[in-house]
């Protein structure tokens, strides 16, 4: 079977879908009749359903978004017929990672207001490049640790995946380089207000268990 860019297209439909599905708003909904983008930081992501409904309903909504990222890419290109680790194979995981990032951004479920899309990210990358996936959850715990602050975790967590990619594992593709510093870039636009409000001091800081601390 011969790769057909007609295959990529609906399979990076598949993937925005796949991305699409609003975790936390359907789980908050269903299981504590919440929407969670009408509380905390008015986000539809992982980290405002810890910090709004706790890590009952945290831990699975995080793990449902990563699952987000992860299953598409790691399960469509199977089907595509691109040989493993050519161009192709590299450009359309990639673009799959892309497309349920863009998902989790703007979902089609839920009135295209999604999250910050970290956590699908994760999902995605950890399905495409897992040596770095690995490196990026160290530096969040790390950061996280020593912080308190999720944003400035996520922020410092995008920077070491491109650094990674790149001085670590030498990657010699540029497709692989260029989307890492792409999605490192995305990161950052998507945490511009919580940029402003560490810069600003203002940034709520958050622990384990999901409860802001001053």
């Amino acid at each position: 079977m011969e790769f057909s860019w007609i295959y990529g297209l609906t399979a990076m439909a598949i993937a925005y879908i796949s991305g699409s599905i609003p975790t936390s708003v359907w789980w908050g909904k269903a299981f504590y009749n919440t929407d969670v983008r009408q509380h905390g930081s008015h986000n539809a992501g992982a980290t405002n359903t810890f910090r709004v409904l706790g890590p009952k309903a945290g831990l699975p909504v995080l793990l449902l978004d990563v699952l987000k990222g992860f299953l598409p890419v790691r399960l469509l290109p199977l089907w595509s017929g691109a040989e493993p680790h050519s161009d192709a194979w590299t450009l359309l995981r990639v673009l799959l990672v892309s497309a349920a990032v863009l998902g989790h951004l703007y979902p089609v479920f839920a009135g295209f207001r999604g999250g910050k899309g970290i956590a699908t990210s994760l999902g995605g990358v950890l399905a495409i490049h897992p040596g770095s996936a690995l490196i990026c959850i160290a530096v969040f715990f790390v950061v996280f640790l020593v912080t308190h602050f999720v944003s400035l975790s996520s922020l410092v967590a995008a920077v070491a995946f491109p650094l990674a990619i790149m001085l670590v594992f030498h990657e010699p593709s540029v497709v692989m380089r260029v989307f890492a510093m792409g999605l490192c870039l995305m990161v950052f636009y998507t945490h511009r207000q919580n940029i402003g409000r560490l810069i600003k001091g203002t940034e709520g800081r958050m622990s384990f268990t999901g409860r802001s601390t001053s």
